[in-house]
């Protein structure tokens, strides 16, 4: 029996190829797009889980909740590093703590310095915390201070060889450099963890924290990441229950003038486990970018609605073709098979064109499957047995794509008629409503399609938005150096800028704490007369030369003037207690940024200038300094779009800020050249780094631009199959109305009305689709561009051209192949009549 059925099968699909050739083709893309979505799914799902003993290992993060701004939040993945003592302190069933302090040092080699990436300092065993895997060496190499443990890749990259126990390692931190023996070779971290590490080494933190000894105790300092291994068995959300009674133990209060708050007043700490990082909230100072699992799911919902236009195409198809099984169920069912037996038979041949489609499937995933980790930059691979493989997940979603697409099918041609199918000039059945069904699914497709090309639509405009928008800066033209702040270069700082700005092409130089991109972030609370309550301001340090390097400009007031003392605010370092005394009662002058001025409660720019407000910069003992305001800038968006412009502070300091922003004019590699060349003449011990603004804004908006590509390959993938899907039932629908339009022909209907008839049956459905779509995807968009600071207005527009493009790939579709039936000669049609 099983065998007559197969032989059936084969014979249909054979007997009508067009439509066999379009059912695989679609479940073949549908099913391929599936699996590959689905293994990306799964591998973002699985983000640690590789690690041994993750059940117990977990990250302390601090998540903020301004009650001062009232409008400030951030979850934190770090944490000061007093919390995680006090945390091991107060809670037995933390078992280990070691806190991780992210650092790049530079590395020393021969002579020859370069950079690093990816090293931590630990002030403990963190192998004993996370169970990473050992290719080679010692275990308890981190037990000691000065151990060293480094990654294969990173070892071959330094070495030549993965062969490297026993040798030592030489660093450049804080000026010092500092020799560690390296005990044991990393497997490489896989990329599907949270942890990027090429090097981790143990150091003693109180000695390499000796001239900044406020950083052990200070609770608002989130520098570095605290890992936790609690005893088996302990449920983590007991611990996070009883963290507001610990955080009141634990925090001290500190002095804001008039009033006093508690370090704990605005944060809040969570334990996550190291498998939830990944797609949790907190995705603050992040080793690496997270995602959220809202994407996930839109990523598995689209891979279900590709797979399911698949399916609907089957439907259709199917219901479509009964007029040409009609008969063959009438005679079977003469015969004596029953309607269990021909659903059976149906099912089956269902399941058969799933199964060959798989197989096409399975030979697109294996061709596409290394482009498409690429693309999303993560390592998925297609295996087929063992804990990971996929022949399970394949044959379910044969069966469940061959049930679920010839279910309805096999219903409708079982309960045929035989008496109805055979009686004289009866030659085709359409059971009642079916049509309707095809008109339902056929308007789903669409809908999903436009719902897709709406979204990427919105998704490339808001990148390009991001890209292009005015962030109050001359973005174009600068070149960001680095390195700027290393100990060995605090004091050659001024020096560094003056010989750059004699390098042919540079038009201004400046030096900052924050720049193009910069991930650091500093704030304070500020005092201002007449508000009892501190305003929480960011602040930054740079010279009276950063403003006109990066264009920004000057709403009102004056900028920083080199030869005013007041506007110098620069303390000395190492720590100075009297120096900071004398600093705190002469105090100092400030630029800021117009939303800083809002913020302190002035209603226009011109209103801050001469106003003295008190904040927070030296040691506490020392009290609120005085700081006036000079100068008000407009607002500047230093960091992506998603997040909000920040209310700045603008201290001028001399030495120590970070980067080196340099504008030029003309070529860039030569201007690159010559400051390179200024750089290597004044240090040898500190690497050259510089990237120019447009490419920095270029890695800063890769990810939405990778999401828009995604997206873009859905809706094709989506099109394509609705496309496959409509030129099919265009052909069967033309076929059963040969007759149809033969007599109209006979009666004087031209080709043109004959194609617009045609078109305009299957255009109907795609117009109903917008109605559907259109409402769908501006709710999507609108929650999703909520997530921006600054974005575009949702207008019509996308929804039209989507819309409008869907429209005219349904008419060029079907529209060849109506012209084609409308232009055949009525005669052929109606021959036999």
């Amino acid at each position: 029996m099983w065998r007559n059925y197969l032989t059936v099968g084969i014979r249909s699909l054979g007997k009508s190829r067009a439509y066999a050739l379009i059912n695989i083709l679609g479940l073949a893309i549908g099913m391929a797009a599936c699996l590959m979505i689905l293994l990306f799914v799964r591998y973002e799902l699985r983000y640690d889980h590789w690690l041994p003993g993750a059940e117990n290992a977990y990250q302390f993060q601090a998540w903020y909740k301004s009650d001062i701004t009232g409008d400030d939040t951030g979850e934190l993945q770090m944490t000061a590093y007093v919390s995680g003592k006090a945390l091991k302190k107060d809670f037995p069933q933390v078992e280990k703590e070691v806190y991780v302090l992210g650092s790049q040092p530079v590395f020393v080699k021969d002579g020859q310095v370069s950079s690093t990436e990816n090293l931590f300092y630990v002030d403990g065993d963190l192998l004993d915390v996370l169970h990473l895997p050992m290719a080679k060496g010692d275990p308890r190499t981190l037990d000691k201070v000065g151990g060293a443990v480094i990654t294969e890749s990173e070892a071959i990259k330094r070495y030549g060889t993965d062969d490297v126990i026993g040798k030592t390692m030489t660093l450049i931190s804080k000026g010092v450099k500092r020799d560690y023996r390296i005990g044991g070779v990393l497997r490489d971290i896989p990329k599907n963890s949270h942890l990027k590490i090429n090097m981790i080494v143990r150091i003693d933190m109180v000695a390499f924290f000796a001239q900044e000894p406020d950083f052990l105790t200070c609770w608002g300092c989130q520098s570095g990441w605290v890992y936790l291994r609690l005893k088996p068995g302990t449920d983590p959300a007991a611990i996070e229950a009883q963290l507001k009674a610990w955080e009141k133990r634990n925090t001290p209060d500190q002095n804001a003038g008039e009033a006093r708050y508690n370090a704990g007043d605005d944060q809040d700490w969570r334990v996550v486990n190291v498998r939830d990082v990944h797609l949790g909230k907190a995705q603050g100072g992040a080793m690496t970018p997270g995602n959220d699992r809202r994407t996930i799911s839109t990523f598995a919902v689209i891979a279900l609605l590709i797979l399911g236009m698949a399916c609907v195409n089957f439907t259709n198809l199917a219901t479509a073709r009964a007029s040409q099984r009609a008969r063959e169920v009438a005679l079977r069912k003469v015969l004596g098979a029953s309607r269990k037996q021909l659903i059976f038979q149906f099912i089956g041949e269902s399941v058969l064109v799933a199964a060959i489609a798989m197989l096409l499937a399975l030979a697109l995933v294996e061709l596409l499957i290394g482009p498409f980790s690429t693309f999303l930059k993560a390592d998925l691979s297609v295996t087929y047995f063992g804990a990971d493989g996929i022949i399970l997940p394949v044959i379910a979603l044969v069966l469940f794509v061959g049930v679920l697409g010839g279910l309805y099918p096999a219903f409708f041609l079982s309960r045929f008629q035989p008496a109805e199918v055979l009686k004289a000039n009866r030659s085709a059945a359409e059971t009642p409503g079916s049509g309707r069904l095809r008109n339902i699914l056929v308007v789903g497709q669409f809908a999903v399609s436009i719902g897709l090309i709406i979204c990427t639509g919105v998704i490339y405009a808001q990148t390009i938005f991001a890209r292009t928008v005015d962030p109050g800066y001359k973005r174009d033209h600068i070149l960001q150096v680095d390195n700027l702040s290393r100990y060995q270069l605090l004091q050659q700082g001024e020096m560094i800028a003056d010989q750059v700005r004699r390098v042919d092409g540079v038009i201004s130089v400046g030096r900052t704490d924050i720049g193009v991109a910069t991930t650091n972030n500093s704030n304070t609370n500020v005092m201002v007369p007449g508000n009892p309550k501190p305003v929480q301001i960011g602040q930054y340090r740079i010279d009276a030369g950063f403003f006109d390097a990066m264009g920004i400009e000057l709403l009102a007031g004056r900028s920083f003037d080199r030869k005013r003392p007041m506007d110098d605010s620069t303390l000395p370092f190492p720590e100075d207690k009297e120096a900071e005394r004398l600093f705190a009662a002469r105090g100092t002058n400030i630029v800021v940024n117009e939303l800083a001025t809002r913020r302190m409660g002035f209603k226009h720019p011109a209103d801050a200038i001469g106003k003295t407000v008190r904040l927070a910069y030296v040691a506490e003992e020392f009290g609120l300094v005085p700081a006036t305001i000079i100068g008000v800038v407009k607002d500047a968006r230093f960091r992506s779009i998603r997040t909000p412009l920040e209310p700045i502070m603008f201290f001028n300091v001399l030495a120590s800020p970070s980067t080196m922003v340099v504008r030029y004019r003309g070529d860039p590699a030569a201007v690159s050249a010559g400051v390179e060349r200024v750089w290597k003449s004044i240090t040898t011990e500190v690497p050259y780094e510089a990237k120019f603004s447009e490419d920095i804004v270029k890695d800063l908006y890769e990810a939405e631009e990778a999401r828009a590509a995604t997206f873009g390959a859905f809706a094709v993938l989506a099109v394509i199959v609705g496309c496959l899907g409509l030129f099919g039932l265009a052909t069967f629908t033309a076929e059963r109305r040969t007759k149809e339009i033969g007599i109209r022909k006979v009666l004087g209907a031209r080709t043109r009305d004959i194609v617009q008839l045609l078109v305009w049956q299957f255009s109907r459905p795609v117009l109903i689709a917008n109605l559907i779509a259109w409402p769908i995807a501006w709710w999507l968009m609108r929650d999703w561009l909520n997530g921006f600071d600054s974005r575009i207005a949702l207008g019509p527009t996308p929804f039209l051209l989507a819309g409008l493009l869907a429209l005219l790939i349904a008419v060029a579709t079907i529209g060849s192949h109506a012209y084609r039936v409308a232009r055949a000669n009525p005669v052929h049609a109606l021959r036999y009549e």
